[in-house]
């Protein structure tokens, strides 16, 4: 064999190889992380909840794969599946909102940008609210609120902690004022969890902006965030060109906000559902425990 046969031979050998990566990341055995680009077995991230063991960035999560992370197995009752979103404005962009969210429900398989339901961290009660980037951004919309101030008013009534995992691009313009209501909406179930000295721990992923920063986001008694995610109200550019000058590199890092006071702690995702439950325990001195027979007669209720 020649030595041009053998590079021949050496380039087909290398092109069948990484077409065979792309195929197997296409089909979901591999993925890749965004920050390093190490290819890892996708089952081996999703075990260390999509977090990169070569660079420990924190892959973006969804709302499914969120309450499996946080919730104990079999202990999950979701609410208010039954409430879906309206176009009350009768709003067009480059589309009808009314197509739009018939499209992005059909992609998702969720009803809106946020799912509600009470479960169990190792054996404690609590309810739990998570929101999911891939419903038109996180954007908090009519039924966004109104889930949320349900689950907090049911926690309210029960004596249960408040946890919101928080992802959002802010308040939903195609509902304009009905949408920036909910801010308000929101604040005031909060405050009356509050009242009743009962625990709310925001959980701030990236991102977290707008609306929801500047509401119920920023109530928390204790508020977490993951690792190196972005926190903040406006955008980097419209803030820069407002001031007119240039941003520090690490603004509106969850770390340059734990350094200012604006959060309380950053828990990396691997050890988030210890320390939620730690914080649980403490915040509550007498042993709160439910059998799982009590649970599934309050599931059973709850139907």
């Amino acid at each position: 064999m020649s030595l041009l046969d053998w590079f021949e031979n050496r380039r087909k050998s290398d092109s069948l190889i990484w077409e065979r990566q792309e195929r197997d990341i296409s089909d979901g055995l591999w993925s890749k992380c965004s920050a390093c680009e190490i290819l890892v077995y996708t089952k081996e991230s999703r075990a260390n909840h999509m977090v990169c063991q070569e660079c420990g960035h924190h892959e973006q999560v969804y709302s499914d794969e969120r309450i499996l992370q946080l919730i104990d197995a079999k202990t999950w009752i979701p609410l208010d599946e039954e409430l879906y979103p309206s176009d009350p404005l009768q709003f067009h962009d480059r589309k009808a909102y009314s197509a739009r969210l018939v499209e992005t429900q059909k992609k998702t398989g969720l009803v809106d940008a946020v799912q509600t339901g009470f479960g169990q961290i190792e054996g404690l009660p609590v309810a739990l609210g998570v929101m999911d980037f891939r419903f038109m951004g996180g954007s908090m919309g009519s039924v966004v609120g109104e889930k949320l101030t349900r689950l907090i008013e049911r926690a309210t009534s029960k004596q249960y902690p408040v946890i919101i995992v928080c992802t959002s691009g802010g308040a939903r313009m195609q509902e304009g004022m009905l949408s920036l209501m909910q801010m308000a909406k929101i604040s005031g179930a909060l405050e009356y969890h509050r009242a009743a000295g009962l625990l709310y721990i925001p959980i701030l992923t990236h991102p977290t902006t707008g609306g929801v920063t500047a509401s119920f986001a920023m109530l928390g008694d204790i508020i977490i965030a993951e690792p190196k995610a972005t926190i903040g109200f406006a955008g980097r550019r419209v803030i820069e060109q407002t001031l007119r000058e240039k941003l520090p590199k690490d603004f509106q890092t969850a770390e340059d906000l734990l350094h200012h006071g604006f959060v309380d702690l950053i828990i990396p995702r691997t050890e988030l559902k210890k320390n939620l439950a730690q914080l649980i325990s403490l915040h509550q001195p007498f042993s709160i425990t439910h059998s799982m027979v009590q649970w599934e007669a309050m599931a059973l209720s709850s139907t």
